[in-house]
């Protein structure tokens, strides 16, 4: 039997009768929308609902897109991203030509052995070394090869964290688009869920002077061992690039990046802007590695720069604050604030 959650005309932004492109509301639900076509898409599969039975094509569809190609795991054939096509022409650079969206975990059916496997994958910061990913970003090169850039990339929890690293490799290209990235995960500890507002606060500042710390003393011995040769800083290399992240306090996958951000104005206001500024560049288990002589990624959570949008309204539990429905619902209170370096 089909979830409501999965029917478009019970669970989708049916209020967006006429769409107005340049309203962030209506961006953010359009972009929403996308990324539960596709999981509704791998439903439609797992289940064999196809033809007029299929629940997808809606979710795209209604927003005057079609459906221009599906990105297939090669592990396990799972449907794990899209790629929408606008039917019309876009009239203004506000409508994208093309939306690349990508699912998160889907916890029923027989991807959820791989998708696991990627989300260890991501803890482990070697989601770049998937197959998944090389699909992925192979599928938006060739798009933007085409001669399109009026790309949106967006995506939900796993799939935030794919289109996060297509998007940082794109910027290391020369290429910005526009990105919209839906409980984003972040590994870190959880200081964002302590109530006691001294002691996150107390924490946060150790964190940063700890990580600042090992910071200068990592970079002092590759300076010794390189000889100083000097190179772009690929951390600021990304400022330009603004992507949208959409999290909620309640979701204890993606709350962190709420102190990441605002913790930064807490430091400049006791004048420790530049401490933060350099701990927000590094993980101390990224430093750690560094110092022990093996390598190291840059841990995909950390951004210089981005449009942080948090929403109030209190969920009612974990499944509820992680969910992307909450995403173009009309009654949530929202609280937006871009980020910079």
């Amino acid at each position: 039997m089909a979830s409501e959650r999965d029917t478009f005309e019970l669970s989708g932004p049916l209020h967006l009768t006429t769409i107005d492109w340049t309203d962030v509301d209506h961006r953010r639900s359009i972009a929403a929308s996308m990324v539960q076509g596709v999981y509704v898409m791998q439903r439609d599969r797992q289940e064999n609902r196809q033809g007029s039975a299929a629940l997808a094509p809606p979710w795209w569809n209604f927003f005057d897109f079609d459906l221009h190609s599906q990105l297939i795991d090669d592990a396990d054939s799972s449907i794990f991203g899209a790629i929408y096509k606008s039917k019309p022409n876009p009239s203004t650079h506000s409508i994208p030509s093309h939306i690349i969206a990508f699912r998160g975990t889907v916890t029923k059916g027989d991807a959820f052995s791989r998708d696991l496997q990627l989300d260890i994958h991501f803890i482990q910061n070697v989601l770049h070394q998937s197959s998944r990913f090389e699909i992925a970003i192979q599928a938006v090169r060739n798009l933007v090869a085409s001669g399109n850039r009026n790309i949106w990339l967006t995506g939900h929890s796993l799939g935030s964290a794919m289109a996060m690293l297509a998007g940082k490799t794109m910027v290391k290209n020369g290429i910005f688009l526009e990105s919209h990235l839906f409980n984003p995960p972040f590994v870190s500890a959880p200081i964002e869920n302590i109530k006691n507002k001294k002691v996150k606060h107390g924490l946060r500042i150790a964190s940063s002077f700890v990580t600042a710390g090992l910071a200068v003393a990592v970079k002092i011995k590759k300076n010794h061992q390189q000889r100083n040769i000097q190179g772009n800083d690929p951390f600021l290399d990304l400022a330009a690039w603004v992507p949208c992240l959409y999290v909620n306090p309640g979701d204890h996958i993606c709350s962190e990046y709420i102190g990441y951000f605002g913790h930064r104005r807490k430091m400049e206001k006791i004048g420790a802007g530049g401490v933060e500024r350099l701990a927000s560049q590094h993980s101390i288990a990224g430093l750690f590695m560094d110092a022990i002589g093996k390598e190291s990624h840059e841990p995909l959570h950390l951004l210089p720069t981005a449009n942080l949008t948090v929403n109030l309204s209190r969920a009612r539990d974990l499944k509820e604050a992680h969910g992307i429905h909450q995403w173009w619902r009309c009654d949530q209170q929202l609280e937006s604030r871009t980020y910079r370096c």
